[in-house]
């Protein structure tokens, strides 16, 4: 009877815990697992090709372990220590035409999800990295190819890869998808912050992404005044690299030539794919070597 009377007397408290608990787990359901599909993409192609932008008729590429180049496309992959911390740059040296964003499942969505080697493999890549992981986010501008997928500013520090392969750091409550479309804009992330704008260190010693830890496996894009990309991936959460504060990355990418650098999706999300392998040592937890499944990579190919 005591245990009816508690019940009687506390129903509504108890239905309202129930209701709170169901919507918590409903809520992040929504955010980690529910897949929901809102667009399928099928443009391979970059936005920047013009008319005028054919092909060229190639040899064979000349490819070493850390090397590759045909007549569009030169990568040299060389490995960096720094902080206790090994750092992989890949340096590019193509036209814009090749410089390609791609959706896993080639879906925007919510919850779509694949392996960065997965995606690169799929879309014929000589190289990637993860890219901004826009699907672990309801708002963030998201602009693929020229393509506008998403326009609900986050208020963050976004980058814009022009049709001409420039790099251009902006605010998103600065400029909308529209004006920067009409700009020139092809792809637009929307992680952050900016680590070198302009030459210049970007970031300080207490600059951090949301609660991350101070060092961290990282994924970077910068370019360097002569117009070549640096594609920029560090380990860490291991004994054998410690990993990097995005103050320690953004002087990392300006001592390597970068004049403009872009910090993306980090963590157990940190890949770079080269040549059908996975170059560095992703992980989330640090007891482990495996890659996190994302919404999107960056990549090189044709």
């Amino acid at each position: 009877m005591k245990g009816g009377s508690f019940i009687k007397k506390n129903i509504f408290g108890i239905v309202g815990a129930a209701l709170i608990i169901l919507f918590t787990v409903y809520a992040l359901l929504d955010t980690f697992v529910i897949v929901r599909s809102y667009s399928v993409v099928k443009q391979t192609e970059s936005a920047a090709v013009t008319e005028t932008e054919t092909e060229t008729e190639n040899d064979d590429p000349v490819v070493t372990e850390n090397s590759y180049a045909d007549g569009d496309i030169s990568v040299t992959l060389e490995e960096y220590r720094v902080n206790d911390t090994t750092v992989y740059v890949a340096t590019v040296s193509t036209s814009p035409v090749y410089l390609k964003t791609a959706f896993a499942s080639d879906t925007y969505g919510r919850n779509v999800k694949d392996e960065t080697s997965s995606i690169a493999s799929k879309h014929g890549a000589v190289l990637a990295i993860n890219g901004d992981f826009y699907g672990s986010r309801n708002s963030g501008y998201v602009i693929r190819g020229g393509v506008v997928y998403r326009s609900v500013s986050a208020g963050n520090e976004d980058l814009a890869i022009m049709s001409d392969g420039s790099f251009v750091i902006f605010n998103e409550d600065n400029v909308t998808t529209d004006e920067l479309v009409s700009a020139g804009a092809v792809d637009v992330f929307s992680f952050g912050p900016a680590l070198v704008a302009d030459g210049e260190i970007a970031v300080d010693e207490d600059d951090e992404v949301g609660r991350a830890m101070a060092s961290n496996p990282r994924t970077a894009i910068g370019i360097t005044e002569s117009g070549e990309y640096l594609f920029i991936v560090s380990d860490g959460r291991t004994d054998e690299s410690e990993g990097l504060s995005l103050s320690e990355l953004a002087e990392f990418a300006k001592s390597i030539g970068a004049v403009t650098c872009y910090n993306l999706d980090g963590g157990g999300s940190s890949t770079m794919y080269f040549m059908g392998e996975v170059v560095n040592n992703p992980t989330t937890s640090g007891k482990n070597v495996s890659e996190r499944s994302v919404s999107d990579i960056v990549y090189v190919g044709k």
